[in-house]
């Protein structure tokens, strides 16, 4: 049975192997030109394979940039989940999440999502056509919900404070835009800027 298989899996590895490529090009493209001057010949070009190819793979560029983001998303509820499984604190666990999302491995993929977010009618596709990728983002905001009620009930977090404001204030953290500020004007790292916002976020600005 072996002879038998073995081509049909080389032949998915192959596929799967060139559908990254895909995305990763992809992805480079969309940070240079953003959605709208990006094209598929553009991507197809940079692979190497033609037009055809890439439309083998993916229907359209709205679904080929919504493959990019479930790629994201499901890492990023991965790596939450794993947090949360852990055994640190609420705010531990918090401090994590705001550490692995700022990081530079996932900072290219929140400026993407950021400059797609600004456009209504790219939210609308991508939040309201894309079913997978809103049930992600509810599941991921449903999850850190849960961890800011758990420091709320264990005196960590300010339980006077609405948890709905307490994520949307978290949320903001993650936009790249006041980072890139300090990191440009102020020539911050990343990991700096992300430490001193973190602390504004888990300890406020007031001296006691």
């Amino acid at each position: 049975m072996h002879p038998l298989t073995a081509p049909h899996s080389l032949k998915e590895k192959q596929r799967q192997e060139r559908e990254a490529l895909i995305l990763q090009v992809a992805q480079e493209v969309l940070m240079e030109k953003g959605y709208y001057e990006t094209s598929i010949d553009e991507i197809a070009a940079r692979v190497g394979i033609s037009k055809g190819t890439v439309y083998l793979h993916f229907s359209s560029k709205e679904d080929l940039v919504a493959a990019i983001f479930e790629r994201d998303m499901q890492k990023l509820v991965e790596r939450v989940e794993t947090i949360l499984s852990s055994a640190l604190t609420a705010r531990e666990k918090m401090e994590a999440i705001l550490q692995f999302m700022c990081g530079s491995l996932f900072n290219q993929r929140m400026q993407l999502l950021y400059s797609l977010s600004n456009s209504a009618e790219l939210r609308r596709t991508f939040l309201e056509k894309k079913a997978c990728l809103r049930d992600m983002w509810e599941q991921l905001s449903a999850r850190l919900t849960s961890v800011l009620e758990e420091g709320k009930a264990a005196g960590e977090f300010e339980r006077t404070i609405p948890t709905v404001v307490m994520l949307s204030a978290f949320f903001s953290l993650l936009l790249p835009r006041g980072r890139e500020r300090l990191m440009i004007e102020e020539q911050m790292s990343i990991e700096e800027a992300t430490k001193y916002l973190g602390r504004i976020y888990f300890k406020g600005i007031a001296a006691n």
